[in-house]
């Protein structure tokens, strides 16, 4: 399985997980020159950015990088600007390693 295909599989699981925990989804990879973010969705009036990593033997939260996290960053403040969304907002961690899920809140540096 290529890399394109494990990361749409992963985020299609976690979508499903979301979803069943009452979130609700309203996007997906929305792409800035900075990055992309994986799946924006919204509970308890609060918006989720959520990074989806996935990976078989190995432990995918170490590809969630202090880079990575500017990148992420950068692209939810061109998403608030462009939506003109003023409401509270989170960045999310979604692991998903040798079929199981785990959701993090609150990821930061």
């Amino acid at each position: 399985m290529n890399t394109t295909t494990k990361g749409t599989l992963g985020e299609s699981k976690a979508i499903e997980f979301l979803v069943n925990n009452n979130f609700k989804i309203i996007g997906k990879n929305f792409s800035s020159k900075f990055g992309e973010i994986d799946i924006i969705a919204k509970k308890d009036e609060v918006i989720h950015f959520i990074e989806v990593k996935s990976g078989f033997g190995f432990e995918p939260i170490y590809n969630i990088t202090p880079n990575k996290i500017k990148k992420i960053t950068k692209t939810i403040h061109t998403y608030i600007k462009k939506n003109k969304i003023d409401t509270p907002f989170c960045i999310d961690a979604i692991i998903i390693e040798d079929n199981k899920l785990e959701l993090i809140e609150n990821i930061t540096l």
